[in-house]
């Protein structure tokens, strides 16, 4: 039998409505990579409203799929867009890690590199998702994921995305 959401109207659960599953202490005590992020990015996401912050600020804002966070939500998908993440290896000092992606239902997705190679002198790296809609439907989002793959360690970050051809609500107001 399937998870359903709770509230009304049922519905069978998806990834929002359960979230990212049971924490393992023992894994979370030793991640391999972690999704590192600076304070000032957030101030970046909400527009510079928050004062009290050396960052310069132009007054635009950066959609929240752009934040360095563990995992990527694309509410508008039209076009192809392309999403960094940076990671730190915090695990073995020697480390290669391998993509496996899982697209989301109708979308095409790339990570560039494919292959993370970390050493003393090397320990961040960033990656590139593209993300590109197969058809143009207007949709519920789908999911999928990309998980980083090294020996014994995974680091999964769900992917959820939401094709739109015409966005009703941003193109009225």
């Amino acid at each position: 039998m399937p998870i359903l959401a709770e509230g009304l109207p049922r519905k069978i659960a998806d990834p929002f409505d359960y979230g990212g599953g049971n924490i393992n202490p023992n894994r979370a005590a030793d991640p391999g990579l972690i999704y590192d992020i600076n304070p000032s990015d957030y101030n970046k996401f909400f527009g510079c409203a928050i004062k009290r912050t050396s960052v310069s600020c132009n007054g635009t804002s950066v959609p929240g799929y752009h934040l360095n966070l563990p995992s990527i939500s694309v509410p508008n998908l039209r076009h192809s867009i392309t999403i960094p993440r940076t990671v730190t290896n915090v695990g073995e000092v020697d480390a290669v890690y391998h993509a496996a992606i899982e697209s989301p239902l109708g979308v095409k997705m790339d990570v560039e590199p494919s292959v993370l190679v970390f050493n003393a002198t090397n320990k961040v790296q960033t990656f590139h998702v593209k993300l590109s809609p197969m058809w143009k439907l207007q949709g519920d989002y789908t999911f999928g994921s990309l998980t980083w793959y090294s020996g014994q360690k995974t680091v999964r970050i769900p992917i959820a995305a939401r094709m739109t051809i015409y966005d009703f609500i941003a193109d009225v107001a």
